[in-house]
């Protein structure tokens, strides 16, 4: 692998990551995609990629005021069930099915995104 591909790579994944859409949405797709990497090494790759990008962007979120703490115990306790039975279970799935699987989670985010645009176009035009 071009250590320069991984580089423009980590740097893309860092700039959504910090915008909060999440580095995995390009990281993910370009480890496999582009550089050949495995489906589970690449969401592995992911999970220990957003680790320090998670720490240096939740004290900007936070100073920021956008990060709202209520209720976080009621998301944090069910993400680390989730987390710890979904990350054995994909360590017995097929690679193609861990692939479509994302390819999926990718398209239904990018309806949502376009659902979401839409409608603040809408919302704009009617305020003119």
């Amino acid at each position: 692998m071009s250590f320069i591909l991984l580089l423009l790579t980590g740097f893309a994944a860092g700039v959504f990551g910090g915008m909060g859409m999440g580095g995995g949405t390009v990281l993910i797709p370009a480890l496999t995609l582009i550089l050949g990497v495995e489906q589970r090494l690449a969401q592995a790759t992911n999970v220990i990629a957003f680790l320090p990008m998670a720490a240096l962007v939740l004290p900007r979120h936070k100073s920021n005021g956008l990060l709202r703490t209520d209720g976080v115990l009621a998301l944090i306790i069910p993400a680390l069930i989730s987390t710890a039975i979904f990350s054995l279970l994909m360590a017995v799935f097929p690679t193609y099915a861990l692939r479509k699987a994302f390819g999926v989670f990718l398209i239904v985010l990018a309806v949502k995104q376009a659902f979401a645009l839409k409608g603040k176009f809408s919302r704009n035009k009617q305020k003119n």
